[in-house]
């Protein structure tokens, strides 16, 4: 008997791309589904809430919480964000100068201060300064010794961004102001940085969010009470009631300013790639 003929494209047993594709992105999801089932399971959440979430002690945190913690990190925050916006710029022109001492100067200190973690800033400002210049204090106590340490942090990374943005911004710019009739000074305070500043809005905010977080190393310089910031105010707290919860409501406290200020830098970045 004559076998029969094989057909000219055989049938083959193989998904197609996008049928492999929606299996593995289903496995994975039934991954994270499971892990997060065994979590829920194995956590002990009485423990848990007892340690973390005491509603009667979170409750007795406020107002001072907000009213004090809270009010002083955005001042910390506040205060620092705008030296280092100050600073950063006059590092960027001067890495961008034609004389070559200034642009040594603003490599050393944008490579010294971006190396060095800012505990280490914070600590050289609040004691080595005062024992380098005895009988000299720092303006504004210890407001005006976080805003020193949070800038000269802030300002290295700022100085970057600026010079970045400046640099993007087309050469035709200056050389249409210079033209008109227009000093180089005049055409970069007027036209160059103005342009420069919109395009690194999205960068520029997102280190105001990572400075609202840093703000926390104000502990380290021995903070009166009414100083304290929101860390420091939880961490206080916490070993004064032998539990978490004032850490844990601190914690939400960042998460108030933070996580609306993240949405601010998607939102900014969003359009400047549209504008692009």
């Amino acid at each position: 008997m004559d076998r029969p003929a094989a057909p000219d494209h055989p049938v083959t047993s193989r998904l197609t791309r996008r049928q492999r594709r929606r299996v593995s992105q289903g496995l994975q999801y039934a991954l994270f589904a499971a892990v997060l089932v065994l979590i829920a399971v194995s956590a002990d959440w009485g423990r848990l809430q007892n340690q973390f979430a005491q509603k009667d002690l979170a409750l007795r945190l406020f107002p001072d919480i907000i009213t004090t913690a809270l009010r002083n990190t955005v001042i910390y925050t506040t205060s620092g964000f705008l030296l280092g916006l100050v600073l950063g710029l006059v590092i960027a022109m001067m890495r961008l100068s034609s004389v070559a001492p200034y642009r040594w100067v603003a490599s050393v200190y944008i490579e010294l201060f971006r190396g060095l973690p800012a505990l280490l800033i914070f600590i050289f400002v609040g004691v080595a300064v005062p024992l380098a210049f005895p009988g000299t204090e720092i303006p504004g106590g210890t407001y005006g010794k976080v805003a020193i340490g949070l800038g000269l942090v802030a300002a290295a990374y700022m100085a970057e961004t600026i010079r970045a943005g400046i640099q993007a911004v087309p050469k035709g710019q200056m050389e249409a102001a210079r033209s008109l009739g227009f000093s180089h000074a005049r055409a970069m305070v007027s036209i160059v940085i103005p342009q420069a500043f919109r395009i690194v809005i999205p960068p520029l905010t997102n280190e105001l969010v990572l400075l609202f977080k840093d703000s926390s190393l104000v502990l380290f310089l021995g903070v009166t009470l009414s100083e304290r910031e929101l860390t420091k105010f939880g961490r206080d707290l916490a070993s004064q009631t032998a539990n978490s919860t004032p850490i844990l409501v601190a914690g939400l406290c960042y998460l108030l300013v933070t996580v609306p200020l993240s949405f601010v830098v998607r939102r900014l970045e969003a359009r400047a790639d549209k504008a692009a």
